[in-house]
């Protein structure tokens, strides 16, 4: 009997993004997260390979689900601990009002260097 070969993975084609990376930072399972938007953890899974595209309403699903929004699932992993952003996520309230303030003084200050 001739012993089959497993076919390749097929390469993922759709586009950037850090879904995976949302799913696991908010700690959802494959399962969980695909239960709670309405999709099979296997779909969500292709989606995440970049095997299959994703909408813009499952985007937005999503977003609500990881407590961010459709534009940063595409542009920012949430991991990266070097981005302002990680340091805005995990500001209270007052504490972002302040941020801001310094930024803004930062970028008003400017001397053109």
């Amino acid at each position: 009997m001739m012993k089959r070969r497993p076919l390749p993975h097929p390469k993922p084609t759709y586009g950037n993004h850090f879904l995976r990376q949302w799913r696991e930072y908010r700690e959802y399972t494959l399962e969980q997260a695909g239960e709670i938007v309405g999709i099979s953890h296997a779909q969500l899974g292709r989606i995440e390979r970049r095997l299959q595209p994703y909408n813009q309403g499952l985007l937005e699903k999503l977003a609500d689900l990881y407590r961010t929004t459709p534009a940063s699932l595409v542009m920012r992993d949430p991991t990266d601990p070097d981005a302002m952003w990680s340091i805005w996520d995990q500001a209270k309230e007052a504490e972002r009002e302040k941020i801001a303030e310094y930024a803004d003084f930062i970028v008003k200050s400017r001397t053109g260097t």
